[in-house]
């Protein structure tokens, strides 16, 4: 895939992004198919696409990227007074507090801290779609750790888990909170619940295509489907789906999981960042995105089995992207997408693709996009 089939614009002064891009395109081949959009102190600078039958308007399944937007409620609701990190979650949600989870803080919760990474006996298809359930079967589970002696990637139930806490104190879910104050104001292609009449925009999600090498590298690093790593990613179910099918399933992105159910284009991601933190009147406050980006969590995850490093919902996205400043907060997905903020440079990100990226989690390709990027908007 050569540069000219890159599509989309860039602003003065970012050539050099979009010629980073065509790179990427032409490593990865025909059927690399993506997105990349970029704001600095809140205008659009970069929007560029590529791939067979991808354009800049195109829908996928964004994965844990979700989580951000999920977890921008939740930051918006502690600016609010609404919800207090430190307030045991017991509190908002009495049945949680069974099988030694009462003293679980929600600032425990949402550093990944809790220990509550799945069920027993897993989860079917459709009940991983709702988080109503989910929170409902995970209630009574015991934590497969003591809750703040260690921490692991809650992938699948960390949306469902915070979810039922602002359900319980408001009423309402994260997916209403979201689209009547994050989405909808600010015009987002990010959508927590697809509607109806935006399916035909939609495309599914494309399975990871390993080489030899990579299949060998999976092999040896395989776990148990009753190991935490496989209760983490539902593994432990006979009959759940694969992940990266879960936003293929119209169930998903109907009632969006707000763990891995949201649907948008790099615009979307990048769009949600840039609201977050840019414009004369951004969602957050100062402080209080610096108390999401604070470090709680770093190190050897117990779920993924890798390093980590999280704040309050959010990755430290620093952790993997040093150019990046200190407080920079977001999230990646399954099949390799990336957005974040950077409040320091005033940089938001998105990058979305449709193929999943090997080994899964932020595509590869984002490490020199990102570097790419920053070069650019700091020049």
């Amino acid at each position: 895939m050569s540069s000219e089939h890159v599509q989309g614009t860039v602003a003065d002064g970012f050539e050099s992004v979009r010629e980073e891009f065509a790179a990427v395109a032409t490593e990865e081949g025909g059927d690399y198919a993506a997105q990349l959009v970029a704001h600095v102190g809140g205008e659009r600078v970069v929007d560029l696409w590529t791939g067979p039958g991808f354009t800049g308007d195109s829908l996928t399944g964004v994965f844990s990227s979700t989580k951000g937007a999920a977890h921008l409620v939740v930051a918006l609701l502690v600016q609010d007074g609404v919800l207090d990190l430190d307030q045991r979650v017991a509190h908002y949600w009495p049945e949680f507090g069974a099988a030694g989870k009462s003293g679980i803080t929600l600032r425990e919760l949402l550093a990944h801290r809790a220990g509550v990474v799945g069920a027993d006996d897993g989860f079917t298809g459709d009940e991983i779609a709702d988080d109503r359930v989910i929170a409902e079967r995970l209630a009574p589970q015991r934590p497969y750790w003591r809750p703040g002696t260690a921490f692991g990637y809650h992938a699948l139930v960390i949306g469902a888990l915070t979810g039922e806490v602002v359900r319980r104190v408001t009423g309402r879910s994260i997916q209403e909170h979201y689209e009547e104050r994050v989405r909808k104001p600010f015009g987002l292609d990010f959508y927590l619940g697809l509607p109806e009449e935006l399916e035909p925009r939609f495309l599914t999600t494309l399975p990871m295509l390993p080489t030899p090498e990579q299949q060998a590298e999976l092999a040896a690093n395989a776990t148990g489907p009753d190991s935490i790593t496989g209760i983490a990613f539902n593994r432990n179910h006979p009959k759940a789906p694969e992940l990266w099918e879960l936003p293929n399933r119209k169930l998903v992105r109907q009632l969006s999981p707000a763990s891995v159910g949201g649907v948008a284009s790099a615009r979307g991601l990048a769009g949600l960042y840039a609201a977050a933190i840019s414009g004369p009147e951004p969602l957050l406050l100062p402080e209080t995105a610096a108390e999401f980006a604070q470090l709680h969590s770093i190190g050897d995850d117990v779920a993924t089995r890798n390093r980590n490093a999280f704040g309050l919902g959010f990755a430290i996205v620093s952790d993997n992207y040093p150019v990046l400043s200190q407080g920079a907060i977001g999230h990646s997905g399954a099949a390799g997408s990336q957005a974040f903020a950077d409040p320091r440079s005033g940089l938001a990100y998105g990058y979305n693709r449709r193929r999943c990226a090997f080994p899964g989690g932020a595509a590869p390709e984002n490490v020199r996009l990102v570097r790419a990027l920053h070069a650019a908007a700091t020049a």
